[in-house]
């Protein structure tokens, strides 16, 4: 099933759904873009036939970052750089707090708020000719650090953010923020083959998980776990882990309902 949006394509199918960035050229980030992520994202977190979000881009890019054709307009305007904040943030929350996991797989040149876009998603795989590169330095701006800083060393990070360098697929496999590494044809297969592989998964216990990944993020290790054990305990009640323990015992595939 394929959903209308003016800059994203958004389709649904095996409990799966593929987000995809397609503003040609390069999926630069408007202010249509930042709001309809937010609205596609939000309305994945609640839906029943959605276990899996993959999010990728249209073309030969994933996204080329902000638009910055959006910036003169801001300058002078009382309360238009507070909003204009307020709406990119909500676009990169979006995807980090969307209840079911996302799968980024970056087909391409991802720049700036593209790289963070794809540094929020919960697994990132890169084609081998994709990058990933803060140019902020370049046109003098700032920001990024903090999503940069979630997933590169210390080192690299610093090198990122200072030169506005590239980083190749290969090398973002080797610093362990990708998780795979693969010829951009082969890149949708990969995602949709993990997609499905969460998605077979007990539902409520995937997005317990993705909570726990959440919440526990800046938590000491004796308060995180008590807070995953606490999710183990409620979900010991649900359905779905009921249903999950009688396939076990009884050697068939389970059969889940979502609650």
């Amino acid at each position: 099933m394929s959903e209308a949006f003016e800059t994203l394509k958004l389709e649904v199918a095996d409990f799966v759904a593929t987000v995809t960035l397609d503003r040609p050229p390069v999926n630069a980030q408007n202010r249509a873009m930042k709001e309809e992520l937010i609205a596609a994202f939000d309305a994945l977190h609640d839906r029943e036939d959605v276990r899996a979000v993959i999010l990728t881009g249209a073309g030969r890019a994933f996204s080329a970052g902000a638009d910055l054709k959006e910036r003169p307009n801001l300058a002078g305007v009382a309360g238009a750089y507070p909003r204009h904040n307020r709406l990119t943030r909500a676009s990169f929350d979006c995807v980090m707090d969307c209840g079911k996991p996302v799968i980024a797989a970056v087909n391409g040149l991802a720049i700036g708020a593209g790289a963070v876009l794809a540094l929020c998603a919960d697994i990132i795989l890169v084609a081998d000719d994709a990058f990933l590169s803060m140019t902020e330095v370049d046109v003098g701006l700032a920001g990024g650090v903090r999503h940069v800083r979630r997933h590169f060393g210390e080192s690299d990070a610093r090198l990122m953010i200072y030169t506005a360098r590239r980083m190749m697929g290969p090398d973002l496999l080797r610093m362990g923020v990708a998780s795979a590494c693969l010829p951009r044809e082969a890149l949708q297969d990969e995602a949709r083959r993990i997609g499905a592989e969460i998605a077979g998964k007990v539902p409520l216990a995937v997005q317990a998980a993705k909570r726990s990944f959440q919440v526990t993020e800046y938590m000491p290790l004796h308060e995180g776990y008590v807070f995953e054990q606490s999710q183990t305990a409620a979900l010991s009640r649900t359905e779905d882990t009921q249903e999950a323990w009688r396939a076990f015992a009884e050697k068939r595939k389970p059969v889940f309902k979502g609650r």
